[in-house]
């Protein structure tokens, strides 16, 4: 019972882990791409 437990709470830690990665990806390509704009406003 402990070990399936573990298991459990191994595979939820998994996906928050990986959701969290791609929210802070797309965040980064969302600011990168504003950066982009401000720079060629600048031009």
């Amino acid at each position: 019972m402990k070990r399936l437990m573990a298991l459990l709470l191994l595979a939820l830690f998994s996906v928050g882990t990986l959701s969290a990665c791609n929210t802070v990806a797309g965040a980064g390509k969302d600011v990168q791409k504003a950066g982009e704009k401000v720079e060629d406003a600048a031009k």
